[in-house]
């Protein structure tokens, strides 16, 4: 086999290298490694491979900077590429101990002889050893549980990894953390914080969701040999955001559009919390929409064209006639609205008239454990953007469901409307299964008003003629983009003044 492949994702970066690609369960990577077997690859090779990938990957990480390791090694096949590991590792002259679950007899298969290529002492897994075996600037490989884990750690594990967190050492994890659950990020019982984990084929959705996102450190993903292909192909697949996934079906403005020909939005606004409607207004304005009508009180008029002279103004009274204009393209109700009857009764206005739509805030609210009465007018084209309290309130069922990811897509599919569920881990799901995991919103993100511009953001690409489920995976990178380019100390109203020069960039013609 020749040299490892890696793609990296970096520690708080941009999806980067990474960006469109697949996200496989622990059972969809087993079913590939089955048909990688069935082709007739030996499944040692894939294994030793695997281990040579993580040397490939500490050797990039920490260029001539360690010389010294403990690998840890569990039970089963991840004990396995441990042995791996700590042979390649000794073989270029570093100080190499192992300590393992099982004594070497006790290994079996593909382990066993992995087991064989180390030569030197295997010492019990046990409490207190790695306070007696670090010794100096030592890198610890955890290779005790890989992707199929599902109980909660205890025990020696357990008691290990405290002590572990308590050296202080870089730890480089083999496949996932050992007790991060792969599918779900959820930690069991216990996890070491590592400072590089190597996984193989594709991430992980437990690479990507939090918790365990914050245990991965730089995350390596190694080519061992599977392909798209050996995937199951009967249903949709997740993929990690970023421009592969929205770039293409961006709009980008002809010599011969007018505003008229790059859409017409409508924003329902209120009085309480008028600044988190032009927040919205502004993001839509400045993502590319031609027009863009506020339907508010008459008496916070001024207050909406303070600082947003460009905007129309209709009385809130007016909505209905407004809403069967057939320039309308797209309609955004709830940022900045309270969960009242009025609200509720403009968000049912709005979905029965056919257009494009987002639903934010107060929007969802009003219709908290009532879900269904969205149902009935489901489309891919109306987006919800909860965050996790809304998203319980409006979904009571589904809130302690495991895994992020499975919960935005079982929404989506009984909802029928496409769902944005916010966090600094946000997942965009379709109805049809469609799903992506976003990577780029740096922390500063944190900050009132700024979900108010994502809604006006989404409400502006959709009103462009952008597909749902795009243009939702488009805001949410241009967002993080936006929170990335401000940096510390942003506030909401600065990620708007983001979008020219961003937008500049992704029009490019070399912006792929």
């Amino acid at each position: 086999m020749g040299a490892p492949q890696l793609r990296w994702h970096r520690r708080n970066a941009s999806a980067g290298e990474i960006a469109g690609q697949r996200v496989v369960t622990a059972a969809e990577m087993r079913d590939a490694e089955t048909k990688l077997f069935a082709r007739g690859t030996p499944s040692f090779d894939v294994m030793n491979q695997a281990g040579r990938a993580v040397v490939a990957a500490i050797q990039s990480r920490w260029p001539g900077r360690f010389e010294r390791a403990v690998v840890l090694c569990g039970p089963g096949n991840n004990g396995g590429d441990g042995f791996v590991i700590a042979a390649e590792l000794a073989a270029l002259g570093w100080s190499v101990r192992l300590a393992a679950a099982l004594p070497r007899n006790g290994y079996r298969g593909d382990a066993a002889v992995a087991s064989a290529l180390w030569g030197g002492e295997i010492e019990e897994l046990r409490p207190g050893l790695l306070n007696e075996i670090v010794d100096g600037d030592t890198v610890v490989v955890d290779a005790i549980f890989g992707i199929g884990l599902s109980r909660p750690l205890d025990g020696t594990v357990k008691a290990v990894f405290e002590e572990l967190d308590d050296l202080g050492c870089p730890v480089v994890a083999v496949d996932v953390p050992s007790g991060v659950d792969a599918d779900t990020g959820a930690i069991l019982g216990a996890a070491p914080r590592a400072a590089l984990t190597v996984t193989f084929g594709w991430p992980k959705p437990g690479h990507l969701l939090l918790p365990g996102r914050d245990r991965i450190g730089d995350l390596a993903i190694a080519d061992i040999g599977c392909r798209d292909a050996d995937l199951p192909s009967g249903s949709p697949s997740a993929r990690v955001n970023g421009r592969p996934i929205w770039h293409p079906a961006l709009p980008i403005p002809q010599a011969s559009d007018h505003k008229y020909t790059r859409g017409h939005a409508v924003v329902i606004g209120g009085v309480e919390m008028p600044g988190a409607t032009r927040l919205a207004s502004r993001a839509a304005r400045r993502i590319g929409i031609g027009m863009l009508t506020v339907a508010a009180p008459g008496s916070v008029h001024s207050v909406y064209l303070a600082d947003q002279p460009g905007l129309i103004l209709r009385d809130i009274g007016e909505l209905l006639p407004l809403l069967g204009d057939r320039r309308v393209t797209a309609i955004l109700v709830g940022s900045g609205l309270p969960p009242s009857a009025d609200t509720r009764a403009w968000v049912v206005a709005a979905a029965a008239s056919g257009r494009s739509m987002v639903i934010d805030g107060g929007g969802l609210t009003a219709f908290a454990d009532d879900s269904r009465a969205l149902t009935r007018y489901g489309r891919a084209d109306i987006v919800l953007t909860p965050h996790e309290g809304e998203f319980g309130r409006l979904f009571p069922h589904l809130k302690d469901m495991p895994g992020k990811l499975a919960r935005t897509r079982t929404a989506a599919a009984e909802s029928r409307c496409t769902i944005i569920l916010k966090g600094a881990d946000t997942v965009v799901a379709a109805p049809d299964g469609q799903a992506v995991i976003n990577l780029d919103a740096p922390a500063w993100l944190a900050t009132a008003g700024s979900g108010d511009v994502l809604a006006g953001l989404t409400t502006g690409l959709l009103g462009q003629g952008m597909p749902p489920f795009e243009a939702a995976a488009a805001a949410v990178s241009l967002h993080g983009m936006a929170g990335a380019a401000c940096g510390p100390g942003l506030i909401a109203e600065d990620l708007p003044e983001q979008l020219p020069g961003l937008l500049r960039q992704l029009m490019e013609p070399d912006a792929d």
